[in-house]
């Protein structure tokens, strides 16, 4: 048994690549018991990046610890009577589906709600109902695109690029689990589940124009759309004598002590620069002096003059770099596991801590259909029942 806050909580996941499996991997750390249902060829990203076997790659166990995997052919009638026995027993089945594909097997959301009142429904989708997109196939490089977030990135490299990580589908992750921990909540208040549905446009447009509304959050608009402070060109790393430096000087009161540090105390006094809304409207020319004058000293010079001056500031790491972080390393970020098939394993631990009902890693990652006997036999099937639904996967399922 698991000890935290979702303890208890039976997940259906019928998700795959990102998105989907981000958001129940961090419903599984949070100890919601994560039943991973995959066709007899698996989730794709088994297969993405580099892996000791086959099945079992690198993406793959970045977004699958804390979940038991079942193989299903949902095409076929022994593997949907299983699906529908889980239904009556699951709080929560989330899936990645289109929406014309799953009302085609059968599981739409209506089905489903009516078979088991009590259940949190999720749909992860591209795209919300009722607009020209709905039902259309969407993928992280295409969300980016349509998000705002390639066009915004041409302000910095000339060109419109991708952000280098899956933002769309890790972003909407992170929300699809919030949505539903939401839903469970409603359901304990009135006793009944529903639908709720994470579309990845919607939830990255809202993502992007949270800063970037800007003047037009006005009706009519006063300014510009787009956060200035964060488009201005000098908005970057500062290089200093022997590397760069990430800092934020913020508050009034830090900009005059900066402005002390590099001799320039007049410009805390100058009109464009002596209050938070003057340097709103001048932020790339304060920026520009700002990084001039970070060429004066060495990154570290700067670390510890800003640090005694309480000016937030600091190292610029590599990805590298990360995995020997001296925070990370004292709050115990990386947790080391011993996997019964694929050796030594280093992963990202779940970054929110619980006092009382902590979360971790119970379970590592799955091979493809290594708990189908034990998820089915759990839910009541004969040994004939369970045949039927490996004869259907064409022994995918065999391994469990």
């Amino acid at each position: 048994m698991t000890s935290g806050p979702l303890a208890g909580l039976k997940v259906l996941d019928l998700t795959s690549v990102v998105f989907g499996p981000l958001c129940t991997q961090v419903l599984g750390d949070q100890g919601a018991d994560i039943v991973k249902i995959e066709a007899p060829e698996g989730d794709t990203t088994r297969y993405t990046g580099p892996a000791r076997n086959k099945g079992m790659a690198a993406l793959f166990l970045g977004l699958n610890r804390n979940k038991r995997s079942l193989v299903l052919d949902l095409k076929q009638p022994a593997s949907k009577d299983a699906l529908w026995k889980l239904v009556d027993s699951a709080d929560v089945l989330v899936h990645s589906i289109r929406p014309q594909a799953v009302a085609r097997l059968g599981f739409s959301p209506e089905a489903v709600l009516a078979r088991n009142p009590r259940i949190v429904y999720a749909a992860l989708t591209g795209y919300g109902t009722g607009g020209p997109y709905e039902g259309k196939p969407a993928y992280d490089d295409v969300i980016q695109g349509q998000s705002g977030i390639a066009m915004l990135m041409s302000q910095i490299a000339g060109e419109p690029r991708y952000a280098p990580m899956i933002m769309g589908d890790k972003t909407c992750g992170l929300v699809a689990s919030q949505a539903i921990t939401a839903a469970l909540l409603a359901r304990e208040r009135t006793g009944k589940g529903q639908y709720v549905e994470i579309p990845m446009l919607e939830t990255m447009a809202a993502f992007v124009l949270a800063e970037h509304m800007f003047g037009h959050t006005f009706d009519p608009p006063r300014g510009d759309i787009g956060y200035n402070r964060v488009l201005a060109p000098w908005r970057r790393p500062y290089k200093t004598k022997d590397g760069y430096i990430a800092m934020l000087v913020y508050t009034d009161a830090q900009w005059r002590r900066f402005w002390m540090l590099v001799g320039r105390e007049e410009l805390g006094l100058d009109p464009r620069f002596a209050t938070m809304a003057a340097r709103a409207d001048n932020i790339a020319e304060v920026y520009r002096i700002a990084g001039e004058c970070m060429l004066a000293r060495t990154t570290e010079d700067w670390l510890a003059v800003l640090a005694k001056n309480e000016i937030p500031a600091a190292h610029v790491r590599s990805l590298s770099d990360l995995l020997t972080d001296e925070h990370l390393a004292a709050v115990g970020f990386f947790k080391r596991a011993s996997h019964h098939t694929e050796g030594d394993l280093l992963m990202p631990g779940p970054p929110a801590r619980f006092g009382a009902t902590p979360a971790g890693i119970e379970r590592l990652q799955p091979r493809l259909g290594e708990h189908t006997r034990e998820i089915l036999a759990d839910a009541g099937f004969t040994k004939q029942d369970i045949a039927l639904v490996l004869a259907e996967t064409g022994g995918a399922a065999s391994t469990g």
